[in-house]
């Protein structure tokens, strides 16, 4: 049995950092609904808007959540391809 090391290295240090990148993106989209909770709190919320918050922290929570969603089910196509 002939083990191929360097694929074996290529494919441990892309699955690190593809799982580091997701768990990156995922973080930056609770950070954003943190800090869109944190202006709504803050009296912002009197501007006139309805909900209050920054609707962009919104759009940009919900694009990091389906970056990390597409990424899972990427994954998920790999394994189970036939």
């Amino acid at each position: 049995m002939h083990i191929k090391w360097n694929a074996l290295a290529q494919t441990a240090g892309i699955s690190f950092g593809v799982t580091v990148a997701v768990v990156a993106v995922f973080a930056l989209g609770i950070l954003a609904l943190s800090r869109r909770e944190a202006a709504a709190g803050t009296g912002e919320a009197g501007t006139g808007t309805a909900g209050g918050g920054k609707p962009a922290l919104l759009v940009g929570a919900y694009a990091c959540f389906a970056v990390c969603a597409a990424a899972v089910v990427y994954g998920l196509v790999l394994i189970a391809a036939p």
